[in-house]
């Protein structure tokens, strides 16, 4: 069961009502406070009650859809509108997926946070909260639901990489490209690294630029932490970088973020 983070305040003494006007128990599992998202594990019979049908269709600009939510016992309420706009991330989240958001103009009432975004079939596109996006409020889809719950199920928390550095995107010098035949007029130069973190104890130096992690290009601190998924810590990644004009592979351990 999954709800806005920011609506539960606390870890104990949490309870949620059902259409009967029965209240159940539950626990709070994990939170993800940059995805504004908590997994709830229930204590006790739901009876009949069934999961929203999810849907499997990503929603475009201009499709109909329904925001619900129950700000009080007397029931729920909705607000109508179309989607806007897709395909944004996490605001100050690194490394979450693009297309993980949905913006609809709907009005995002109190008491909508953890509610769906119903579209014109009646499946769920996503989980609403107010605190994304800062006014107006955002759609959590489907998509990053899931991984972010597989995350908080096996570990209460979502687990992010990080190699233990600071970088800037830097234009790499044209005689240096053309040597080395790169494919890329970028890289990430190393300008800081953190005492005993991932990257000092596998030997990467101030002054080293970054090429590619996996094969992948890394242009911008945004490609590095695309790369640095919850499911990469504690795996070794074969990192490409340039020093003193030489091209060399460096196998980097992933480390935990706190």
């Amino acid at each position: 069961m999954l709800t806005a983070n920011h609506v539960v305040e606390r870890d104990e003494d949490v309870s949620v009502g059902l259409p009967s006007g029965e209240r159940l128990p539950v626990n709070v599992r994990g939170r993800d406070l940059g995805t504004d998202i908590a997994l709830l594990a229930l204590n006790g019979d739901m009876g009949e009650i069934t999961a929203a049908t999810r849907s499997s269709v990503e929603a475009r600009p201009g499709a109909l859809v329904l925001a619900l939510g129950r700000p009080s016992d007397a029931g729920i309420m909705g607000s109508f509108g179309s989607v806007s706009a897709t395909g944004g991330a996490i605001p100050g989240v690194r490394g979450n997926d693009i297309g993980s958001l949905l913006q609809a103009d709907v009005a995002m009432l109190p008491g909508f946070s953890g509610g769906p975004l119903i579209d014109s079939e009646g499946k769920m596109l996503g989980m609403n909260s107010s605190v994304l996006g800062g006014a107006g409020g955002l759609t959590i889809s489907n998509r990053l639901l899931e991984r972010i719950v597989g995350s908080l199920r096996e570990h209460g928390r979502v687990r992010r990489g990080f190699l233990g550095i600071g970088a800037q995107s830097v234009q790499l010098p044209a005689a240096t490209v053309s040597q080395h035949e790169l494919g890329q007029e970028r890289g990430l130069l190393l300008v800081a690294i953190e005492p005993g973190g991932p990257a000092e104890r596998e030997g990467l130096l101030l002054g080293d630029v970054l090429l590619s992690i996996e094969g992948a290009q890394i242009a911008d601190v945004d490609d590095l932490q695309s790369r640095l998924v919850g499911d990469r810590v504690g795996t070794a990644m074969a990192i490409t970088l340039l020093r003193a004009g030489q091209v060399q592979q460096i196998a980097v351990t992933v480390g935990e973020r706190p």
